[in-house]
């Protein structure tokens, strides 16, 4: 080799080499979303909802995606699933009853699957290098949900880290919106006609925070503040259940509230640059939940 190459090869990595390191201090976004899918597209036999919901997704581009009440599914199917809005890779709950599950379009390591003491179980996966832990809490009873999330703290205290992620059907009201849900008088007089001797959604006759409080309290960070209008981003029910006229008209679905949330932990959540609660025309007969979606900004 001569003098002459030597010398264009040294010039070209001392100019090289500060580009790929400008390249890696890049922020990297990573869209993390979270969406209770209802009974699994009815257990598989609503293919229409089904198809536009994968059209959704795959419009949407997350990177990650939580998924609830994926009834009827086994790993298989969800693979199958998760493959048409681009994400190889899948972890799945349970089979049984009402699983939650997570998808990403990087690998995930699969922390824990959690069934005893749990209403509908608990699913921790890593991708990303951030902890997600999948919820679905009880629907039913005000004291469950705060024993899971007493649960759920202390693993997630256990883990001693800066980068993790609870996300799902919380079935919980957060303290961010006490003002509008102490309003909702005909919401507490139905959960007081659906208490029995064993459950109850209300603590006392009133409605409970403590379950997002815990949560708050790891710490960790409700994405949406600060990004939403939090009275305006109910995530239950949708316009799934009104007839047609009644959407047209666009009234809010009777008793919306917001019980979907990404809680992130603060060094995570001053990475969020963007969050979005995505009740919109689009996504009103893809379930009776809204999803919920927030970007990062990360370094890779």
């Amino acid at each position: 080799m001569s003098v002459l190459s030597k010398y264009i090869i040294i010039v070209f990595i001392l100019f090289a080499r500060p580009a790929v390191w400008s390249q890696d201090k890049n922020p990297l976004p990573v869209k993390v979303m979270t969406y209770n899918i209802w009974n699994g597209f009815d257990w598989g036999k609503d293919t229409t909802r089904k198809t536009n919901f994968i059209k959704f997704i795959k419009g949407k581009a997350p990177n990650v995606l939580a998924l609830q009440e994926l009834c009827g599914y086994d790993e298989k199917q969800l693979r199958e699933d998760a493959k048409k809005w681009g994400h190889e890779y899948v972890q799945l709950l349970k089979t049984d009853g009402y699983p939650t599950g997570l998808t990403s379009d990087r690998p995930i390591e699969l922390k824990e699957r959690s069934l005893d003491s749990f209403w509908h179980g608990l699913l921790h996966c890593k991708t990303y290098g951030i902890d997600f832990f999948v919820v679905h809490l009880s629907p039913a009873d005000a004291l469950t949900r705060l024993k899971e999330a007493q649960q759920i703290s202390k693993k997630i205290i256990s883990l001693n880290s800066d980068s993790y992620i609870i996300l799902g059907d919380f079935n919980a009201f957060s303290p961010m919106d006490a003002t509008w849900i102490e309003e909702n008088d005909a919401l507490r007089q139905r959960y007081i006609e659906s208490t029995n001797k064993k459950y109850s959604n209300l603590r006392l006759g009133e409605f409970d925070y403590s379950v997002i409080s815990t949560f708050l309290g790891l710490p960790s960070v409700d994405v949406c503040l600060g990004k939403n209008n939090l009275q305006k981003g109910d995530t239950f029910p949708t316009q799934i259940f009104m007839d047609e006229n009644q959407r047209e008209s666009g009234v809010k679905a009777q008793n919306a509230q917001r019980i979907d949330f990404i809680l992130a932990a603060p060094s995570l959540a001053k990475k969020c640059n963007k969050a979005e609660i995505l009740n919109k025309k689009e996504t009103h007969l893809l379930s009776d939940h809204y999803p919920v979606m927030a970007e990062f900004k990360l370094n890779d």
